[in-house]
């Protein structure tokens, strides 16, 4: 059995406060979580909401669905009680004009008057919410402790709960799982913590929401882990900076969102000529231009496949969740480093910033390979150091540049000969450009193939990328668990190269092949029939800004 509740209210109102309080308390009482976000771009009013779904089993997505509304303001009531069950709570202050039986006014404002500070009334209402479940509140007030640090401070959010959490009894039965040994992560901070893992140490970047706190997760723990974090006055120098703390010999990565990436786009083919190892966070928002700035969309894949001219080799990796997000950011510096190409996460303002519960990530496996040949190969007067020499496999040995008295290495965005000498040569031009796309052959002895969930026996397929993976994956298994059709999915981590052993396969025994994305044109749908000339019969695509959530997959099926 699983709740979801709803916070609503303007942004100013402690929306986010109030949230914080309430996944950490929530989560300290074993409960899985999944909460997420929906912001608009403004500082103050507006209509923000978050909402924070939870039970005793693992949680893949959020849902429409509402149990209770916390609402801030009456506005939140009106957009939303459309959503709320039956046996739902609307939790507001009282004195509201709302007509419904499923309304429960409580005196929020006032009572924080009465303790003498009016940002108190959320704790209030959350002392009301968790009476409403019957969890215990001796947990309470090691989170305040946490989130507010000032011991007066917490002394009247505590009073202030006490108070809300005596005006009502308890009306919904839930179970924790007595466990709290899980860490809660959104998909940004996840990269950033594997960023960490895999040691880089030098990011830089223009902040752009949604990928800003990666940004500024790091600069947090810069000090504690001997790494720089640069704001940079926009993303051309970001990226520039990135690709010479790289050359520098440091293991670098820059973030942005897609506005962004268009400035970057030429600072991806320099590092691409020098052959530089580079790991670059793509935090999707609908576009074009500003587009919807604090809203979700996977409209970049296209763009990142092909971004800057000529023909040169890249990886796109798709983050699924938070924790594949970890695990796929040390991939990715793995990559960039073995290739000396660059590698492109691809996330989107959805897996940015909703919050969910993982085991804690395991950092015993972890091997961070440099694939460096300082003092291996060259020693001083044995040869010359060809920074681009041509070998079977294309891969170059890489030293740093000063580790090895008397070699030089040359870099330039110019093509060059194999010791990095400008060059006119259309021979040379030739071998260059060969040696470099034979990375791309390599590389593809590396790409993983899509997850695959569902039915073995399957009767639909559907294909999709990304943060799509959670709404579909409960989608799938509600859907089975009706009997009827067979369904299946898979879902796409590494893009490009395009995996194709495992859609190949599968496309065969589908009688309905669906892609599943957050864009217009279907755009992996587009890149498996380029690659593979697989056609997608039905498509189930959403460009509102608004994550995918298991129902809209569930409606959209009818029709398949």
């Amino acid at each position: 059995m699983d709740y979801n509740i709803l916070i609503g209210g303007e942004a100013g109102q402690g929306m986010d406060t109030l949230s914080a309080i309430l996944e950490r308390t929530l989560k300290r009482n074993g409960f899985e979580i999944f909460s997420t976000k929906d912001y608009m771009s403004r500082i103050r009013g507006g209509h923000n909401f978050i909402q924070i779904r939870f039970g005793d089993k693992k949680l893949y997505s959020h849902k429409e669905s509402l149990d209770v509304i916390i609402a801030l303001n009456a506005e939140s009531v009106n957009l939303h009680i459309d959503r709320l069950v039956e046996n739902g709570t609307i939790v507001i202050n009282t004195g509201s004009d709302i007509n419904d039986h499923r309304l429960l006014e409580i005196p929020m404002k006032e009572i924080a008057g009465e303790i003498g500070n009016a940002k108190i009334a959320g704790s209030v209402a959350l002392g009301t919410v968790l009476k409403l479940f019957n969890i215990k509140r001796d947990k309470v007030n090691s989170v305040f402790d946490k989130v507010f640090k000032k011991q007066d401070i917490v002394e009247i959010n505590m009073k202030a709960f006490e108070k809300g959490y005596g005006l009502v009894g308890g009306k919904y039965e839930v179970n924790g799982m007595n466990d709290d040994d899980k860490i809660m992560i959104n998909g940004n901070e996840a990269v950033a913590v594997g960023a960490i893992a895999a040691g880089c140490k030098f990011y830089s970047a223009y902040p752009m929401t949604p990928s800003t706190s990666i940004m500024n997760y790091m600069a947090a723990k810069m000090n504690k882990i001997e790494m720089v974090v640069e704001q940079a006055e926009d993303e051309i120098a970001a990226i520039n900076m990135a690709i010479g703390a790289s050359y520098a010999g440091a293991r670098a990565m820059t973030g942005t969102s897609g506005g962004g990436f268009s400035l970057m786009v030429e600072g991806l083919g320099l590092s691409s000529m020098m052959e530089l190892p580079l790991v670059i966070a793509e935090v999707q928002r609908p576009g074009p231009a500003t587009g919807l700035p604090t809203r979700t969309e996977q409209g970049d894949l296209k763009f990142v496949i092909n971004a800057s001219q000529g023909d040169f080799p890249r990886m796109v990796i798709a983050l699924k969740n938070p924790e594949d997000a970890f695990y796929q950011t040390v991939r990715a510096f793995n990559m960039a480093d073995k290739y000396r190409i660059p590698v492109i996460l691809l996330s989107d303002q959805f897996l940015a910033d909703y919050v969910t519960t993982y085991k804690p990530f395991d950092f015993s496996g972890i091997e961070n390979e440099r694939y460096m040949d300082n003092n291996k190969s060259f020693k001083k007067g044995e040869k010359t150091y060809k920074p681009y020499e041509l070998t079977p496999s294309g891969i170059s040995p890489r030293i740093i540049p000063g580790s090895i008295e008397g070699f030089t290495v040359l870099v330039d965005s110019d093509e060059h000969d194999e010791t990095g000498h400008i060059v006119e040569s259309g021979r040379l031009r030739v071998k260059m450009n060969d040696k470099r796309m034979k990375k791309a052959e390599l590389l593809e002895e590396d790409i993983q193939e899509p997850e695959f969930f569902g039915s073995k026996d399957f009767e639909v397929l559907y294909v999709a990328w990304g943060s799509t993976f959670g709404p579909l994956k409960e989608a799938v298994n509600n859907l089975n668990r009706r009997g009827g059709k067979k369904y299946g999915a898979l879902i796409f981590g590494d893009i490009w190269p395009l995996p194709k052993k495992e859609i190949v396969e599968k496309a065969k025994k589908a009688c309905t092949l669906v892609n599943v994305e957050q864009n217009a044109t279907g755009q992996l749908a587009s890149v498996i029939r380029e690659q593979t000339g697989i056609i997608c019969t039905k498509s189930i695509l959403k460009y509102d800004g608004r994550p995918f959530s298991p129902e809209y997959i569930i409606e959209r099926s009818k029709t398949l």
